[in-house]
C-alpha cells in the first residue's frame, strides 16, 4: 500500500456469515488453506468472531491482516473515535491493519476521515481508507486529507469493470479492493465464463478471482462454505492470457449485485 504495509491481495470476506460457528469455522478453514486476509465491519454483526479467531493463533498475529469498517450511523469526528474503539474491543485486538468509511455519508464524511487520521496517528490501526467512493468522493477528500487512503474498497468484477476509478486509484496511489468479485454467482453461467472455465479447467468463479488478480486488484470473495473456501483459493496454479483478459475486460454492464453509490452527493 501507499505507506509501504504490505497486504495480500487475496482473503475472505465475511458478510453475511452468521455470527458464532459459521465464521469461526470458515476462518478456521481459511487459515489452513492459506488465506491471510479477513475482512469483516461493524455492520456485518461477526467482529467478535473474527478477532476470537485470529486470538486463537492458528497463524502469528503478525502473519494475519485484518480489516473493519465503521459504519453510516457512526459518523462525525467524535462518533467515529468511539465506534472504532467499540469495534476494537469486539475483535479484542490491540491494533486494527485496516479501518475503512464503509460509506461515504454526505456531510459527515470529512469529520469522520480526520477521526480515522487520529486513529492512524496514533498508530490505532497500521492503514486507513475508504469504501464504496467514486472519483468525486476521493477527489473532495484529497481537498482536506493530509493521508491519503490506502484502499478503496468497491464493488468490482467483469460485469462492473469501473475502468475509470481503477485507473484514477492506481494514478493517486490508493490500493482497489473488490467486493462481490463473483456477482453472488449470477454470472457464472455466461457462455465467456463458461467458455474460459472449460478452458482453464477451472470455475467460473476461479475465472473471476483470477481476472481481479491479475489486474493486482485485492479480491475477497465470500464464503462459509469450506468447499467454496477451497475452490476459491485454488487460483494461484493458472494465468489468463492477454487475449482472455481482454475478452473479460469487454463484458462490462455497469451490473451491480450490492449498493450503488452514483446517487450519492
Amino acid at each position: 500500500m501507499n505507506n509501504g504495509i504490505k497486504m495480500p491481495l487475496f482473503g475472505l470476506g465475511v458478510y453475511l456469515a452468521a455470527p458464532g460457528e459459521e465464521v469461526q469455522n470458515a476462518m478456521r478453514e481459511a487459515l489452513k488453506l492459506g488465506y491471510r486476509l479477513f475482512d469483516t465491519a461493524s455492520m456485518y454483526g461477526n467482529e467478535a468472531d473474527v478477532g476470537k479467531i485470529i486470538r486463537e493463533k492458528i497463524i502469528p498475529r503478525d502473519e494475519v491482516f485484518v480489516t473493519t469498517k465503521l459504519w453510516n450511523s457512526d459518523h462525525g469526528y467524535d462518533r467515529t473515535l468511539k465506534a472504532f474503539h467499540k469495534s476494537m474491543d469486539r475483535l479484542g485486538l490491540q491494533e486494527v491493519d485496516l479501518y475503512l468509511i464503509h460509506w461515504p455519508v454526505e456531510g459527515h464524511r470529512k469529520e469522520s476521515w480526520r477521526a480515522l487520521e487520529t486513529l492512524y496517528a496514533e498508530g490505532k490501526c497500521r492503514a486507513i481508507g475508504v469504501s464504496n467512493y467514486l472519483i468525486r468522493h476521493l477527489e473532495e477528500l484529497f481537498g482536506y486529507a493530509e493521508v491519503i487512503p490506502a484502499v478503496n474498497q468497491v464493488e468490482f468484477s467483469p460485469f462492473l469493470y469501473q475502468k475509470e476509478l481503477f485507473n484514477f486509484c492506481q494514478q493517486n496511489g490508493i490500493q482497489l479492493e473488490a467486493y462481490s468479485p463473483l456477482t453472488r454467482g449470477k454470472k457464472f453461467k455466461h457462455p465467456l465464463l463458461q467458455k474460459l472455465a472449460r478452458k482453464y479447467q477451472k470455475t467460473p468463479a476461479q475465472i473471476l478471482i483470477r481476472w481481479s488478480l491479475e489486474h493486482k486488484i485485492i479480491v475477497i470473495p465470500k464464503s462459509s462454505h469450506p468447499g467454496r473456501i477451497r475452490e476459491n483459493a485454488a487460483v494461484f496454479d493458472f494465468q489468463l492470457t492477454a487475449e482472455d483478459m481482454n475478452e473479460l475486460d469487454s463484458l462490462d454492464q455497469n451490473y451491480r449485485v450490492s449498493w450503488n453509490p452514483t446517487r450519492v452527493p
